[in-house]
């Protein structure tokens, strides 16, 4: 099985609840745990939030997100794509620091790239200031399970 989808929402918060759901409810047609819905949804979270809160900033744009489920072995892939044509990142390895925030006087915490770190089995993140942010995510699914 392989399946993809692709979705194009506006930067506003009241959309970050709904990109978690849409991608959870892809990722839910191959035989996943729980946990793995979860890390998923939260990986998916932080990534939007952060091309609403830092790409766009104070601007509004568009948030594209592109998910494809692949199957190699009896072992499904998941992998999604958030990407912005916000301001981008200036310094990529500072901003995956732990803790690391442009907004030190909001109630962000600057975890939002270890999370997703932490829950995904691969991050990889391309930016470019002025042009915007691209981060690529991979996660596994029940490399223990065998499917049809």
């Amino acid at each position: 099985m392989n399946n993809y989808m692709k979705l194009e929402i506006p930067s506003k918060t009241t959309n970050e609840a709904f990109a978690r759901a849409a991608v959870g409810a892809f990722a839910a047609q191959v035989d996943l745990t729980i946990e793995e819905l979860s890390d998923i949804k939260t990986a998916v979270s932080e990534a939007v939030t952060n091309s609403i809160i830092h790409g766009y900033k104070d601007a509004s744009g568009v948030i594209f997100i592109n998910c494809n489920i692949s199957c190699k072995d009896d072992k499904y892939t998941i992998e999604i794509v958030i990407e912005d044509k916000g301001k981008g990142i200036e310094d990529i390895d500072v901003a995956m620091q732990p803790l690391y925030t442009t907004s030190p006087n909001d109630e962000r915490s600057g975890m939002g790239f270890t999370v997703m770190q932490s829950f995904m089995d691969s991050l990889d993140v391309n930016s470019v200031l002025g042009e915007g942010t691209k981060v690529v995510m991979t996660k596994r699914i029940g490399a223990e399970n065998t499917y049809d």
